[in-house]
């Protein structure tokens, strides 16, 4: 099934924005970015979530420094909806380990009350695209999650972090970065795109709170004229 045909499926829970308005009390919405924690994984692309979250606490002038369910949280409210900004603790390839202890801490449901923010290499870099729902692949920190939780159905906010090589160069074998690249400090061009890029993953995730995942999706997943980027401004 393709992801546009999921986003009107009957039997789909209501829109954030018509739970908030029926009343019915909910605890807060988790938005939990990924990444490592050290100085030394600053800037690197593997922590393109951890930066989401740093910039989302700084608009909502609030610190990510309180220490919960092994992570790093902050509070706020957005969209008239209490939330817990989260920064786990537990280096990547474990950080499922923090995302269910903040689910069960809060008694959250992770199909409704849930967006992980991560990086993506199969994205290229300056874009950005909102998934319901769906396999790992091959990002461990979503694999993590994915296990930890004992489900695909949770809200993540893919930001790409991937070059985007020319066709030549594909075809003279250059291989994709992996590993190396990932935990290499980006190089300061590169920074100034994924700079932009925070801001609107920021304004994607209230959109997300305001107006729920299908909304966003419809606004954000859309490709420019190349069809090579999404959540690219058009």
């Amino acid at each position: 099934m393709s992801e546009a045909s999921q986003l009107d499926l009957p039997g789909e829970p209501k829109s954030f924005a018509g739970e908030a308005q029926s009343g019915a009390r909910r605890g807060p919405f988790l938005v939990v970015g990924l990444g490592n924690p050290g100085p030394e994984y600053l800037w690197t692309p593997h922590n393109a979530g951890f930066m989401a979250i740093d910039r989302i606490a700084q608009q909502e002038g609030v610190v990510v420094q309180n220490r919960r369910c092994r992570a790093a949280t902050a509070t706020c409210r957005i969209a008239g909806r209490d939330v817990v900004l989260a920064k786990p603790e537990t280096f990547m390839n474990r950080s499922g380990e923090a995302v269910a202890a903040l689910v069960r801490e809060f008694e959250a449901d992770p199909a409704r009350d849930l967006v992980v923010i991560q990086d993506e290499l199969d994205l290229v870099l300056g874009s950005f695209k909102i998934r319901e729902r769906g396999s790992p692949a091959g990002h461990n920190g979503a694999r993590s999650i994915t296990g930890a939780l004992g489900s695909q159905e949770w809200l993540r906010i893919r930001i790409g972090v991937g070059l985007n090589l020319p066709p030549e160069a594909i075809a003279a074998g250059v291989k994709r970065p992996g590993r190396d690249y990932l935990l290499s400090p980006m190089r300061k061009a590169d920074l100034t795109v994924l700079d932009e890029v925070l801001d609107r993953v920021a304004t994607a995730t209230r959109r997300i709170l305001s107006d729920g995942p299908a909304a966003a999706m419809n606004e954000f997943n859309r490709k420019d004229a190349s069809g090579q980027g999404l959540g690219i401004r058009g």
